[in-house]
C-alpha cells in the first residue's frame, strides 16, 4: 500500500526532483573551468557569459552591492566561483577596485546597480581616471528592447554619467555583445595611459540565452616614436649636461630598467607621489619626491645642479607640482605613453610618445653614446642632503599628543619592507611623501589628482583581499575617517587584517593650514569628538590608542602583531611643523595675483589681525 502523500513528503519529492534536474543541467567539470585568456564559448545566459569573461581576464574578486538589476549576475558569480566582496557603500567599491589595481597593476572590477549605485561610485571612479588607474565597472541598467517601459526605477542616464569619468563606455544592447564588451573594456583600461572603463548591461539581457564565441583579445598596442627617441638621445649625448630623472607611475613596473638608466646617466631620480617606489628610495641616486620647493629638500637641491630633466611616465599635475611651482630647466625631455600629457605645463624640448619600459630598455642599448662616469661626489652630496632631511624630519614639533611626522617614521620602521601603505587626503600626506621611505614598487599609495577623502580605508581593504599574506596599513585623518569608517565593519566580517591608524586632532587640519594664513581664521573645520574605543567595539575590531610620542613604538607594534583588523587612534598634535607643499603652493598662488588682488588680501589680513575675538570654528 502506498503511504499517503503528506505536505512534508511532497516537498521532499519535489526537492529530490529539482536536485536531479540540477545535476543533469549542470555543466561538466571540464566545461566549468575557464582558462585565463581563453575564449568564452557555448550556449549560456548573458550573466554567465559576463562572469566567464571576467574569469578569463583573471579577475579574482568583484566589489559592490547586489541589487534588482544585477541579482542574476551576482548569483552567477557564486555559481561560477568568482570571488566577490560586499561593501557598505559603492564609493568604497570603487576605492577597493582602485586598491587592487594600484597594488597589482591589473584592473580591479566593480559590479553596481544603476542610479544611486552608480552615482555613489562616481567619485571613486573619477579618482581612478585622474590618477591613471585601470578599472572595469560593470553597471546594470533598466530593461531595454521590448522589455522597456517608461518610469523604471533607477532610470538615470547611466552611459552619459559614466562617460564623464571613464576612458570609454560599452553600452550593451543585445546579449550577444556582453563578453566582447567586457574584453574591450579590459583592453581599453590597460591600453595607453591606464584608466577606468565601463560596461553597461540592461538587466533583461542577463537572463537571455545565446550561443557565444568570443576569442581572447589581441596584444595591446605599445607606442614608440623613433624620431623623437633619436632626438632625445642626441640631447643626452652631451656629457657636459647633467641629467636628472623625474619618474612617475608609468615607470612602476620597470624599476630595474629605471635604476640602470639612472646609473648609466649618473642622474638623481625624483618621483611624483604616485611614482614613489619606482626606485628604491635608499638607492644612492634616489632623492625623494618632487624636484621643486614642494618636494624633498634633497630633490630640490639635486635638481638645482641639473641641465636636462628626463621626465618619464609622469604628468606635471597641479598636485604633484604644488599649483605648478616647478622650476624651469634648460632642457626637458618628456616621455609618456599619452601624447596629450606632454608639453602642457613645462617648456619641453623633446616629446617622446612611448611606453616608459620600452623607452628605458632602448636607452640602455645606447649606453656607449649617453653614459657618464661614476660621480662619487654627486652620491656624496645626495647622501648629505638626505641626512639633513632626516635630521629635520626627526625634530619634534608637537606640544602634546603624538607628532605626526614622528608617527610616520615609527610606522615605517615597524612595518615590513613590502608592506602596503595607504595614505589618505590629510596634511600628513605631504610629510609621508617626503619622509616615508619606499623600498619596493606598488607598496605606497595615495589618491592624488581627485583627492577623494576617505579613499584609503576601502582601498586598503581591496588590496588586502587580493594580497592575503601581506601587511596592509592605512594612515587616515579623522576627517577622512568620517567618510568611510563604516567599511571597517567589512574588515571584521571578512577577517581582513588591515591596520587602521587614525590621526585624531578633532579638526580638518589640512583645511586649517590652508585657511589660517590666507584668512587669519578658519571656517567649518572643527569635528565632533568621537569615542573610538566604542566605535571599534561596534565594528567588531581590536582597538589601540597612542596618546603621545612615548607610545609610538609600543602602540604601533601592538597593532601590527595582532592577527586581525585593528583600529588605532593616534592623538595628534600638528604643532607648527611646516608643510613644504602648502608653502610652495601659497607662494606660487600669491605670485599669480594682480597688484590690486594682493592689496585686498593684505588689507583683509591686517583688519583681522586687530580683531580681539577669535572667529575660528
Amino acid at each position: 500500500m502506498t503511504p499517503p502523500m503528506t505536505r512534508r513528503t511532497a516537498l521532499k519529492t519535489a526537492a529530490a526532483g529539482m536536485a536531479a534536474t540540477a545535476v543533469t543541467l549542470a555543466p561538466s567539470a571540464a566545461d566549468a573551468r575557464v582558462t585565463r585568456g581563453g575564449a568564452v564559448s557555448g550556449s549560456m545566459t548573458g550573466a554567465r557569459a559576463l562572469v566567464d569573461a571576467l574569469l578569463s581576464e583573471g579577475v579574482s574578486c568583484v566589489f559592490g552591492i547586489p541589487g534588482a538589476q544585477e541579482n542574476e549576475l551576482w548569483d552567477e558569480m557564486k555559481s561560477r566561483g568568482l570571488g566577490y566582496l560586499l561593501v557598505t557603500h559603492e564609493f568604497s567599491a570603487a576605492c577597493m577596485a582602485d586598491g587592487v589595481s594600484r597594488s597589482t597593476g591589473r584592473p580591479g572590477v566593480i559590479c553596481i546597480v544603476p542610479g544611486p549605485g552608480l552615482t555613489n561610485a562616481l567619485t571613486g571612479i573619477g579618482e581612478a581616471l585622474l590618477d591613471s588607474v585601470p578599472m572595469v565597472c560593470v553597471v546594470g541598467d533598466v530593461a531595454c528592447g521590448d522589455k522597456y517601459k517608461p518610469f523604471q526605477v533607477h532610470e538615470l542616464p547611466q552611459v552619459g554619467l559614466l562617460r564623464q569619468v571613464t576612458k570609454g563606455v560599452f553600452d550593451v544592447q543585445h546579449a550577444a555583445e556582453i563578453p566582447g564588451a567586457v574584453r574591450q573594456a579590459f583592453q581599453l583600461a590597460q591600453q595607453g595611459e591606464p584608466g577606468p572603463t565601463a560596461v553597461v548591461v540592461p538587466y533583461n539581457l542577463l537572463t537571455d540565452t545565446h550561443r557565444f564565441y568570443c576569442p581572447p583579445s589581441g596584444p595591446r598596442e605599445v607606442p614608440f616614436d623613433e624620431a623623437a627617441f633619436a632626438c632625445a638621445v642626441q640631447v643626452l649625448r652631451n656629457r657636459k649636461c647633467r641629467v636628472g630623472i623625474y619618474a612617475g607611475l608609468g615607470c612602476m613596473d620597470f624599476t630595474t630598467s629605471l635604476t640602470k638608466v639612472a646609473e648609466l646617466l649618473q642622474a638623481p631620480v625624483a618621483t611624483s607621489v604616485s611614482g614613489k617606489g619606482v626606485i628604491d628610495e635608499c638607492h644612492p641616486l634616489a632623492v625623494g619626491w618632487g624636484y621643486g620647493p614642494q618636494g624633498t629638500r634633497a630633490a630640490e637641491n639635486a635638481f638645482r645642479e641639473v641641465d636636462v630633466v628626463l621626465a618619464i611616465g609622469v604628468r606635471y599635475s597641479e598636485v604633484s607640482t604644488a599649483f605648478y611651482a616647478i622650476p624651469p630647466h634648460r632642457h626637458v625631455i618628456h616621455v609618456d605613453i599619452n601624447p596629450a600629457n606632454m608639453g602642457r605645463i613645462v617648456k619641453t624640448e623633446v616629446c617622446v610618445n612611448a611606453d616608459a619600459g620600452l623607452f628605458l630598455d632602448r636607452l640602455l642599448t645606447c649606453a656607449d653614446d649617453v653614459s657618464r662616469p661614476c660621480d662619487a661626489a654627486l652620491a656624496g652630496r645626495i647622501r648629505q642632503w638626505k641626512c639633513e632631511d632626516a635630521r629635520e624630519n626627526c625634530r619634534r614639533y608637537a606640544r602634546c599628543g603624538a607628532d605626526p611626522m614622528l608617527f610616520l617614521l615609527a610606522l615605517r620602521k615597524a612595518t615590513c619592507p613590502d608592506a602596503l601603505t595607504f595614505v589618505d587626503v590629510t596634511g600628513s600626506e605631504h610629510w609621508a611623501a617626503e619622509a616615508y621611505t619606499v623600498r619596493q614598487p606598488r607598496t605606497y599609495f595615495n589618491p592624488t589628482n581627485n583627492q577623494a577623502m576617505g579613499w584609503s580605508i576601502p582601498a586598503a581593504l581591496g588590496a588586502q583581499r587580493v594580497h592575503p599574506g601581506r601587511q596592509v596599513v592605512t594612515i587616515t585623518g579623522d576627517g577622512c575617517f568620517l567618510m568611510t569608517a563604516m567599511e571597517i565593519c567589512t574588515a571584521a566580517r571578512e577577517c581582513l587584517p588591515v591596520k587602521f591608524f587614525i590621526l585624531d586632532d578633532q579638526a580638518f587640519h589640512y583645511m586649517q593650514a590652508l585657511q589660517e594664513k590666507a584668512y587669519r581664521r578658519t571656517t567649518a573645520t572643527i569635528l565632533s569628538r568621537l569615542d573610538y574605543a566604542a566605535l571599534a567595539k561596534g565594528f567588531g575590531v581590536e582597538y589601540r590608542e597612542i596618546n603621545g610620542d612615548q607610545d609610538l613604538e609600543g602602540g604601533i607594534c601592538s597593532a601590527l602583531e595582532h592577527p586581525g583588523p585593528v583600529l588605532t587612534r593616534v592623538v595628534t598634535d600638528y604643532g607648527k611643523r611646516p608643510i613644504r607643499w602648502i608653502d610652495a603652493a601659497r607662494t606660487r598662488y600669491i605670485d599669480g595675483l594682480t597688484t590690486e588682488q594682493k592689496v585686498k588680501f593684505a588689507a583683509r589680513l591686517g583688519s583681522r589681525a586687530l580683531e580681539l575675538r577669535a572667529q575660528s570654528d
